[in-house]
């Protein structure tokens, strides 16, 4: 179709196009339309292909100059990414005539159709040097003593107990508790339990609740009055001061337990041996994951070095939303304002919106070198991606795998990550990588800029 195209707007990444379609064209395509529907349509009083163009045109020629449009308007939209040889970084949005006047005359045939289209674009990114690429990997082997301390830690986490109906309750001992919990005098929703085991001095209680258990016995009945912390997850307790009324129902002590093989056999392992070598192992993967998570955070800093360019605005925008939606539902949760935090509502936004702007250059350079060097992910990663999804709903795995294969976008969600991830192996091995032995304290000390990775 004959079209005239004139660019209003070039600033930045936004692009601006008026597009005016000629109405005998719109015309021509849509009696074009209508002849194909001539042998379709069965109307009362025609033999079939027999329907006048005319007499088509009287009944359904508004409909189908309306579909022409829609398509024709999409074809325009096509040319100018086209011709232009752009790449988009949201869906072009097109602003057609509002005057319903202006829109019967084109609709009727009388006037030609003319409409904006908006677009935003993706800038042209000029790839660095990856190869001069230096960064330290902080490591670190897994020493007996670890493998050691978490045995024990297994070890206790099972140890049995056995009834103490005589004594007073210790630390270490294990009291079944029921309790009714208020505030003002009055009874709260979530604040009552019935047959709850609590170990004594393994701080799985609200601060000051577990102390005050120390000496009760079996049927005995205490108030216990302590203070939600400020930074409670549910902010309608956070700060507020509550007394429990708590009955111990059962007090058990801590047995020996022989860390031999018969231990080990019970947890479904053949040996002790095994046991640790499974221990060890589980310990090595965390680590290696903590390594490789510091490793790519200095690599995404460096490519952010050698990368400088204005992102698409939506993009920063939308990216934006997403971090201050959960920066001000977990401040809002913890009961926090930012004066809390050292810092003002104003300066808050200025630096999220920084990091935003990162991360969405940080994804368009990731997006542009695996597209320059092939990465791809297979149908079989995403499937295994979704096997492993489905394995944390356990009774649940059929819906989640439906839930998947019918839904793209979610399917989408679980592509990205598996790119990103092959894109860092990628440039990994490009990259100077030195690997620096560190203590356990340095490999999990959270980095400063952890936020803006």
């Amino acid at each position: 179709m004959k079209m005239q195209v004139t660019e209003l707007l070039a600033e930045g990444l936004k692009r601006e196009y008026r597009v005016v379609l000629p109405a005998a064209e719109l015309d021509a395509k849509a009696n074009a339309r209508l002849s194909e529907l001539k042998d379709k349509v069965r109307l009362n009083g025609f033999r079939p292909g027999k329907v006048p163009v005319a007499h088509l045109k009287r009944m359904y020629g508004k409909s189908v100059l309306a579909e022409v449009i829609d398509q024709a308007v999409n074809e325009a939209n096509t040319k100018i990414i086209e011709d232009n040889g752009f790449k988009l970084a949201m869906q072009p949005k097109v602003e057609l005539p509002q005057d319903e006047a202006a829109v019967n005359e084109v609709i009727e045939g009388k006037a030609d159709l003319s409409f904006t289209v908006n677009l935003e674009v993706l800038p042209a990114i000029t790839l660095g040097d990856f190869k001069s690429i230096s960064l330290d990997k902080p490591v670190l082997a897994v020493s007996d003593e670890e493998v050691e301390e978490t045995v024990k830690r297994i070890a206790d986490a099972n140890r049995p107990y056995a009834a103490k109906p005589d004594g007073t309750a210790e630390n270490g001992d294990r009291v079944t508790l029921s309790f009714v919990g208020s505030i003002d005098g009055e009874v709260f929703e979530g604040g009552s339990g019935e047959d709850v085991p609590l170990v004594l001095g393994s701080n799985s209680f609200i601060p000051g609740f577990e102390e005050q258990l120390v000496g009760i016995k079996e049927d005995e009945t205490r108030t216990v009055n302590v203070t939600f912390p400020e930074a409670y997850q549910a902010a309608h307790l956070a700060g507020k001061a509550a007394a429990f009324e708590v009955t111990a129902k059962m007090i058990e002590s801590p047995t020996e337990m022989e860390m031999g093989d018969e231990f080990a056999k019970t947890l479904g392992m053949d040996s002790l041996e095994a046991l640790k070598e499974q221990v060890k192992t589980r310990i090595a993967q965390e680590h290696n994951a903590q390594s490789r998570n510091k490793a790519k955070r200095r690599l995404l800093d460096a490519l952010d070095g050698l990368h400088q360019f204005d992102v698409p605005p939506t993009l920063a925008q939308q990216e934006f939303d997403g971090i201050w939606g959960s920066v001000t539902s977990e401040m809002a949760t913890q009961n926090k304002t930012f004066a809390d935090e050292d810092t003002t509502e104003e300066a808050a936004r200025a630096d999220y919106q920084k990091i935003a702007e990162r991360r969405v250059r940080l994804g368009l350079v990731l997006a542009e070198i695996g597209e320059k060097n092939n990465i791809q992910v297979t149908d079989d990663e995403v499937t295994r991606a979704v096997v492993e999804r489905a394995r944390q709903f356990p009774g649940q795995e059929q819906q989640v795998w439906e839930f998947y294969r019918k839904n793209a976008q979610a399917l989408a969600s679980l592509r990205a990550p598996i790119f990103e991830e092959k894109v860092v192996d990628y440039l990994l091995e490009l990259a100077t990588v030195n690997e620096v032995p560190v203590s356990r304290e340095e490999l999990y000390a959270e980095d400063e800029d952890t936020k803006a990775a």
